[in-house]
């Protein structure tokens, strides 16, 4: 399955983006999806998980509330929106897919080629 991010750009503090991401192969219904970012200079920050129907998510606490994770098994994708972006959200955000539990980053070890999002204050 490969994995490929897209929907960044440049906002500002306030402002909303939706990420997409796209996958290809089979069984996508099958697995867990998460959001992943990294900023400059950082580790990599599990940000958002949901599971396999899309039944149940998982958030960071710093993004509870301003990020909602979806997905749609039919279109093989998985949205992140991002609502009330603030500069500390600046990062380069990948999705990944795993067979682990949705909300443990150790259950993801598949990433794609992120996306970068860039919040100016």
């Amino acid at each position: 399955v490969q994995l490929q991010a897209s929907g960044g750009g440049l906002v500002q503090a306030g402002d909303s983006l939706r990420l997409s991401c796209s996958a290809s192969g089979s069984a996508f219904g099958s697995y867990s999806m998460g959001w992943f970012r990294q900023a400059p200079g950082k580790e990599r920050e599990f940000v958002a998980g949901i599971n396999w129907s899309g039944s149940n998510t998982y958030y960071v606490d710093s993004v509870k509330g301003r990020f909602t994770i979806s997905r749609d098994n039919a279109k093989k994708k998985v949205y992140l929106q991002m609502n009330s972006l603030k500069p500390e959200d600046t990062a380069v955000y990948s999705c990944a897919w795993g067979w682990g539990t949705h909300s443990d980053k150790n259950g993801f070890n598949n990433w794609g080629r992120g996306t970068l999002v860039t919040v100016s204050s």
